[in-house]
């Protein structure tokens, strides 16, 4: 039985011969980030072999049992099973950018809408926050904004994990919200919104210069619950860069300079995306194709009144749950975006 496309294993094991050799050169660890990137392409690659092997393996099986069977109902529940299994491969495999392996971050800002606006930002924070723990992943808070009254204005977090920013780059967008609202006295409806931007934490090379003419630097004070946690000192660094409006806030480290590495990390992924964007940009003109895709773009709504519905504007997707949608369950829409760019 012949398997190809992303299930052909001589492939894989041709890619997994290439990343051991690697690891035999001379000078493989000079460049320990490097090496140990490779250490872990290895590991992903031999559990992906592993997976397709046992697949297969259940398929052979099941066509076998198919001969010598006469109750064909333990058979069906395999396949089935089969089927599920599949489907976490196949997706699985889908997440094959060159930065869906990596780790993200996650940016959250309230859009206009004051009080309301900023209580939406920070459900939505919950709502990844939720995610995360469902997959297992881990939060780093890297700076916080809080609303005058409540919520949050905006917040950075970076996301760990294998393949987390993979799944977490079908949130990018707008999300909108209709409720009635508990802020209102007259309990009247409203609609708010709150947008996400999600950028993959890469270790950034060289082709990325940053001028420091075109850098604007402040220092502040961090802001926090309150207690015996709470930074007094000015340490916390936002970065403005200026060409491209890019702004950059990190208040997590408690020293100024370590808040700054972090701050120009995060700008230098920033610019590398840019960078890559803007290639792809020109790369459609040539085609002739028109971007679907634009900054700021709504991708879902939050509907709870007068009815429940979450609905993703890019695929269609749908569901009543609102609650269970807020409670972290994003799968459903992550998985349908993650089909849709086949």
């Amino acid at each position: 039985m012949a398997y190809g496309g992303h299930f052909d294993i001589d492939q894989r094991e041709k890619e997994l011969k290439e990343l051991e050799l690697k690891t035999t050169e001379p000078n493989f660890w000079e460049d320990r980030q490097s090496a140990e990137s490779v250490l872990k392409e290895i590991n992903d690659t031999k559990s992906l072999i592993s997976q397709i092997k046992d697949l297969k393996q259940q398929i052979v099986d099941n066509t076998e049992l198919v001969d010598i069977l006469d109750d064909y109902s333990e058979l069906e529940e395999n396949i089935k099973n089969c089927n599920k299994e599949l489907e976490k491969l196949n997706l699985l495999l889908l997440l094959n950018g060159p930065y869906d392996s990596k780790d993200c971050i996650v940016e959250i800002h309230s859009g206009a809408g004051g009080t309301e606006a900023c209580d939406w930002a920070n459900m939505i924070y919950r709502m990844y926050q939720r995610w995360c723990e469902q997959k297992k992943y881990k939060i780093e808070l890297l700076d916080i904004q809080y609303g005058e009254e409540a919520g949050i204005k905006s917040v950075s977090f970076k996301v760990k994990g294998k393949n987390a920013y993979g799944y977490l780059k079908n949130e990018k967008g707008v999300h909108r919200l209709v409720r009635l609202s508990p802020f209102d006295s007259n309990n009247r409806r409203h609609t708010s919104f709150a947008s996400a931007e999600v950028t993959p934490d890469i270790e950034v090379d060289n082709s990325i210069q940053i001028d420091d003419k075109d850098l604007k630097i402040d220092v502040y004070r961090s802001t926090g619950a309150g207690g015996q946690g709470v930074n007094t000192t000015d340490s916390a660094v936002r970065i403005t860069h200026l060409p491209t409006k890019i702004v950059v806030t990190c208040q997590n480290e408690r020293s100024q300079i370590q808040n700054k590495e972090e701050a120009m990390k995060v700008l230098k992924s920033k610019l590398l995306m840019l960078k890559l964007e803007q290639q792809e940009k020109e790369m459609q003109e040539v085609k002739g194709a028109q971007l679907n895709i634009e900054f700021g773009s709504q991708i879902r709504s939050y509907i709870m009144h007068p009815y429940s519905l979450v609905k993703d504007h890019r695929t269609n997707i749908e569901t009543s749950d609102v609650n269970r949608v807020l409670d972290g369950d994003l799968d459903i829409f992550i998985e349908s975006n993650l089909k849709k760019r086949l």
